[in-house]
């Protein structure tokens, strides 16, 4: 008997031979399906190929989707930002976490005295979360090792209110103050064009902070630490990390002059540009990580990209800064002094004097305490620190989402060089390298005679001051008789 069958009436059960199959076209078996008589115009080539392009468009873009993702996934679990400890910081927090007793979180008894100036219309910040962060924070310092002091004014009754409500609370040594009107006539006023006397915005704020530390010109304690908060969110677990653990030598003692905390006014975005320079004076990148460009010779956002608590700069603020209480204290000598003869002790907050020139107090206030630099672009290390283990932000939700957001932040390095590039960053500053106590070209604007504000723009021979490196051109002042809604400062605009 035949060991073949074949059944002429059924024509579809046949099976092409198997090394057909295995190498026959798909596009083959794609054209054996199509009628056999000619397509419809809407069903000709032009359309199918459209939809065969789109079908490989969507194909690609998941794939690239799906790289991008697994990116990410492996950088947070093999590759993470900040987020592993170091041993002191881990030692910090255990001790912390094991104990309800007071003072658990300062293992040397260091005094520290803490200062703040708030504008807090609603109350919303005394009454909140920060009041209650920096009650938690006395109570881990441990309440004889501490001294408060809170500025606060122009805030309205409910602001008052809260502040009087915190005030309560407050178990240590304290000084907290509210004004319901600040006295501008004290405050340093410029001639802008058009005759009329301003106030730098500067000028004012510097004035605000300081009245914060008034305290310390009247206490004979001696303190360590000195450590200046805005009106951040944070953790009060991190503020002892940033007082104590920053920088730490063999002896595990923390080092610094100024050690500041990283301020996010969104999950990715880095808030304080204005304040912060390079360990070279260089103005920031983007303000996402690393935060520092490339310029010079990159040794701050080197320190970012190793992973250092302690990455050199020549000013940073941050929200919250951890400062050497020595350079704020009477009796304190500072080792820079400036053209304006802001060296002597103790250091203050300050504005430029230069009318279109503006500097940040918070970064003239770190010029004043570090030593004087004769070669910007050999500088090795100034004492002040950014420490990115240390996060705040302006809202509770912010701070929430820190923890997962570093986790996968390295990817952003090679965007964040790239697009420095594209737009030109950091910005030029022409006095960045001045040399302290030097004779310097500096383009200034000098009014004239008649005082009525106008003037020109000249380059003049001058004295060199040690704070170059904070400032840019340009003039905010404040406005004095605000209407509801309306910004408490404006920019007046540039001569030309």
């Amino acid at each position: 008997m035949p060991t073949d069958f074949y059944y002429p009436a059924d024509e579809s059960r046949r099976q092409p031979p198997l090394w057909s199959r295995l190498f026959s076209s798909t596009h083959a078996g794609y054209r054996h399906l199509q009628p056999s008589g000619p397509l419809p115009s809407s069903s000709r080539r032009p359309g199918r190929f459209r939809r065969l392009f789109l079908r490989r468009l969507c194909y690609y873009l998941q794939a690239v989707a799906g790289i991008i993702i697994a990116f990410i996934v492996l950088a947070a679990l093999f590759r993470p930002s900040y987020t592993r400890l170091p041993p002191h910081y881990s030692s910090l927090r255990d001790a912390v976490s094991q104990s309800t007793d007071p003072g658990r979180g300062n293992p040397r008894n260091e005094k520290v005295f803490i200062a703040a100036s708030l504008y807090d219309r609603s109350g919303d910040l005394a009454r909140g979360y920060w009041g209650d962060s920096v009650l938690q924070l006395i109570h881990l310092l441990g309440e004889d090792n501490v001294y408060l002091s809170i500025y606060e004014n122009d805030s309205g009754p409910e602001g008052e209110n809260a502040l009087r409500e915190l005030s309560d609370r407050v178990t240590c040594q304290k000084s907290i103050v509210f004004e319901e009107h600040l006295d501008l006539g004290s405050l340093r006023t410029f001639v802008v064009p058009g005759g009329s006397q301003r106030i730098k915005r500067i000028e004012y704020l510097a004035e605000v902070r300081n009245r914060a530390l008034r305290p310390l010109d009247e206490q004979p304690e001696r303190y360590d630490k000195l450590l200046y908060l805005n009106d951040v969110a944070f953790d009060p677990m991190e503020a002892l990390h940033l007082l104590f653990s920053t920088n730490a030598a063999e002896t595990g003692v923390a080092q610094y002059r100024a050690a500041c905390a990283v301020d996010f006014i969104n999950p990715f975005k880095f808030y304080d540009t204005y304040a912060t320079r390079d360990l070279q004076g260089y103005s920031m990148g983007l303000p996402f990580y690393p935060w520092f460009s490339s310029a010079g010779k990159g040794q701050s956002r080197e320190d970012v990209l190793a992973g250092t608590d302690a990455v050199r700069v020549r000013s940073c603020w941050g929200g919250m800064v951890a400062f050497d209480a020595r350079f704020f204290q009477l009796g304190a000598s500072l080792p820079t002094a400036s053209v304006d003869d802001v060296g002597s002790s103790p250091a203050r907050f300050r504005a430029s004097h230069d009318t279109f020139w503006e500097g940040s107090e918070c970064c003239l206030i770190h010029a004043d305490i570090q030593e004087p630099q004769t070669n910007v672009e050999e500088i090795t290390d100034t004492g002040i620190y950014l420490n990115p283990y240390v996060r705040v932000a302006y809202d509770t939700r912010t701070l929430s989402w820190l923890g997962t957001t570093r986790r996968f932040e390295k990817l952003y390095s090679f965007p964040h060089t790239l697009i420095n590039h594209l737009v030109g960053l950091p910005w030029y500053n022409p006095r960045r390298a001045e040399v302290p106590g030097q004779t310097a070209q500096e383009t200034v604007w000098v009014p004239d005679e008649k005082g009525d504000g106008n003037g020109a723009f000249q380059l003049v021979d001058r004295v060199a001051g040690n704070d170059g490196f904070c400032g840019r051109p340009g003039l905010q002042v404040i406005v004095e008789h605000r209407e509801e809604g309306q910004k408490g400062w404006e920019t007046i605009p540039m001569p030309v």
